[in-house]
């Protein structure tokens, strides 16, 4: 980052980043060359610069994503691969470019070309990897979900995109216990039509039965290319279609959000680069699964150089400490986590900064869901006292951030550090004012290279349109409820769908979370804002439920206490009228919880896509209450 603002002429992160949200013709191809990045960028950087959505960036570019993850030494360490404490692989550069043209060889003979979609319903592997790489380097499409899908929650995304190749796995571990996918992958595989070939993964058993699977092959049955370890790179224009995500789709069935080679090469090489410092030879890990979008962030490392540390599996498995035995067995130079995982290790008392070797540990990241500032204490106590802890948001929608961690930069408690390059983020009120120090909506007020393409199967942009643009004629709506504070810093209070609004006062749950969640009795909560009285609808109650930590009872006495920390912490009215106790909190595949689904719980409304969620049994947990009658 330093290096960037010496080359660009600046000398602050504030001058910095105002410049690149007013020069966008400037800084853009600054970036491009600065990175590195391969391709041909053309002499145009952006065409209608003003229309949001509408604007076209590097319209004369042509580049391959794959290509530049692969460029450079083929020397150097390209990952590892834990699979918990079972299985432990490496690849170099070489050896994953070889593997790349080996499956790249097998799509062609399937007829995939340009534009062609392939779907992955795997695991964190590095077969993953090579059949993104293989699939991107031919200008196809690559779309994925993860193997703990339900075969509905996997048709409700693939069936929308009509995959010509599918990529599954025999099963995978989940916390030291085999989970097998056979029956599941039959059954989709039977269900979409589309499909010319299928390639079975060999993960639990080297050679699986797969005869079930119609036209399927074996991974490791694919033939080796030969003669040739060099894959075909196709280069393509800068908003070709390079990945379709997937949202939740507790609202309904998962949109379909594209995003382009170029877009997402430029944004993923900042925010490596320059605002997590990602230097050559780095060892970079996320926890996360192939359905959530941390997944293609995490990969794009390579384009920086970086080896990825690849990880399947219970983040707690082996005891509670097998992601900082990963750390410490690898050097590894950034970890990247979710809040929620902050906050359990805090729980169980983790201490690795003691109990493990973190020399090489320069930074440390958070997403997923805001980190309370008690997250922040603990990451500063337990793990190390002089990383960068970046706490992260961005979205899906982007496949990337809008604020993020900077190393320049001081980290002040329960603050997200800066917004990200050429990325004009503020916060509006109702009325579209920009605010400070005030809670309101985050927005991005102009164009930017990795908003989406497009949504599949929208020709006219309607749900494109609808989905961002509606509240703010012009301007992005994200829909987190936020506030840039007086560092110019960011908070995030919780999704602006989620925000509850008792006597018409907007309370982001964050607020309700933080406080909740420091009481050892409690291990999570989730809070709803309940319609009262019921048939009125004249205002809304604070409904909070807990699931508490196991040998613990909400008794009256601790019930007060929730309240009284709530109470002594915030406001009256963050309060709740009932505290509850549940068995479980209904979370997304990625690991969210979803207020809005057991909103609709609550009320007696449906839910329209249980598939979307990790466990939909527990929002029966939810229903009927007769707490919640009075």
């Amino acid at each position: 980052m330093a290096r960037f603002m010496q080359a660009t002429g600046h000398a602050s992160y504030g001058d910095l980043w105002q410049w690149s949200v007013d020069r966008p013709e400037a800084f853009w191809p600054a970036l491009w060359d600065f990175c590195g990045a391969v391709g041909d960028r053309g002499e145009r950087v952006v065409v209608d610069g003003d229309q949001m959505p509408g604007a076209r960036w590097f319209p004369e570019a042509r580049l391959n994503y794959a290509e530049n993850l692969l460029a450079g030494d083929t020397a150097g360490e390209a990952l590892v691969f834990w699979g918990e404490d079972k299985v432990k692989r490496r690849l170099s550069r070489a050896e994953l470019s070889a593997e790349v043209a080996r499956l790249q060889q097998f799509l062609i003979e399937a007829g995939v070309g340009a534009g062609d979609r392939v779907a992955g319903y795997l695991p964190n592997l590095p077969e993953t990897l090579v059949a993104m790489l293989a699939t991107t380097a031919l200008g196809a499409i690559w779309s994925s979900a993860s193997p703990d899908f339900g075969v509905q929650g996997v048709l409700d995304r693939f069936g929308q995109i009509e995959p010509k190749v599918l990529v599954c796995v025999d099963g995978y571990w989940y916390n030291g216990k085999p989970v097998d996918c056979l029956a599941k992958n039959a059954e989709v595989v039977a269900r979409l039509p589309s499909l010319a070939r299928t390639v079975v993964v060999p993960y639990l058993s080297a050679a699986p039965d797969i005869g079930s699977i119609a036209g399927a092959i074996g991974w490791q049955d694919i033939p080796a290319v030969d003669g040739k370890n060099a894959p075909i790179f196709t280069r393509v224009a800068f908003d070709h279609p390079l990945f379709i995500m997937f949202s939740s789709g507790t609202t309904g069935v998962p949109k379909c959000i594209v995003h382009g080679h170029g877009g997402v090469l430029l944004q993923h090489l900042k925010e490596h680069c320059l605002h997590s410092d990602v230097r050559p030879g780095d060892r970079v890990f996320y926890f996360t699964t192939c359905g959530w979008m941390m997944w293609n962030w995490l990969v794009s490392g390579l384009a920086a150089g970086a080896t990825l540390l690849l990880y399947d599996g219970s983040p707690f498995a082996a005891g509670g400490t097998v992601l900082f035995d990963y750390a410490a067995a690898e050097k590894m130079t950034h970890f990247g986590t979710s809040a929620k995982f902050i906050d359990a290790a805090a729980k169980l008392g983790l201490t690795p900064g003691s109990t493990h070797d973190l020399a090489a540990l320069r930074a440390m990241m958070s997403t997923g869901s805001p980190l309370s500032p008690e997250g922040f204490d603990w990451v500063y106590g337990a793990v190390k006292p002089d990383l960068l802890l970046a706490s992260i948001s961005g979205g899906t929608d982007i496949v990337s951030c809008f604020v993020l961690g900077n190393p320049l930069l001081p980290v002040w408690r329960g603050e997200i550090q800066c917004r990200g390059l050429g990325m004009a983020v503020d916060v509006f009120d109702d009325d579209g004012r920009p605010v400070r120090g005030e809670k309101g909506e985050l927005v991005c007020t102009k164009p930017f290279p990795v908003m989406p393409v497009g949504f599949w199967n929208d020709p006219d942009g309607r749900k494109y349109h609808a989905a961002y643009f509606e509240r703010f004629a012009n301007i992005w709506c994200h829909g987190d409820f936020s506030e840039i504070t007086s560092h110019d810093g960011v908070i995030i209070y919780g999704r602006s769908d989620a925000t509850l609004n008792p006597g018409g006062v907007r309370i982001g749950t964050a607020e309700i979370y933080r406080q909740v969640e420091q009481l050892p009795e409690i291990l999570e909560s989730l809070v709803i804002g309940q319609d009262w009285p019921p048939g009125k609808f004249d205002d809304v109650r604070v409904v909070l439920f807990v699931k508490l930590q196991p040998g613990h009872q909400l008794d009256a006495g601790l019930i007060e206490r929730v309240k009284k920390q709530i109470r002594d912490n915030t406001t009256p009215r963050h309060v709740p009228a009932k505290v509850v106790a549940v068995a479980d909190i209904p979370r997304t595949k990625s690991g969210k919880i979803v207020e809005l689904a057991v909103r609709n719980v609550v009320h007696d409304r449906p839910v329209k896509n249980v598939e979307a969620l990790a466990n939909p049994e527990a929002l029966e947990y939810f229903r009927g209450r007769p707490e919640l009658a009075a």
